[in-house]
């Protein structure tokens, strides 16, 4: 039986890999398959495009204009202590 934890980092990685390849190498999101997944899979289909912009920059470290999964995986890192900050400041 799959853990949360488990079924968490499956998500993860086949989220990448939904959106991957549509144009394209399938090991790296172009910047158009990362913008439809985050509109798509966190609801933010208000991203304004200078802050996607700024966010695709951050992402990409290797300037290729494409994210691989390491960037992702960073990408999603962020989040999470993003998250994990807030509930920190809602429980105190």
């Amino acid at each position: 039986m799959e853990t949360p934890l488990e079924k968490a980092l499956t998500t993860m990685v086949t989220t990448f890999h939904k959106y991957s390849g549509r144009e394209g190498s399938k090991l790296t999101l172009s910047r158009k398959e990362l913008k439809e997944l985050i509109r798509t899979e966190l609801c933010l289909s208000e991203i304004q495009e200078g802050s996607f912009d700024n966010l695709m920059k951050s992402l990409d470290k290797n300037s290729d204009q494409e994210i691989d999964f390491k960037e992702y995986s960073v990408f999603l890192t962020t989040l999470c202590m993003t998250y994990n900050d807030f509930f920190l400041e809602d429980h105190k």
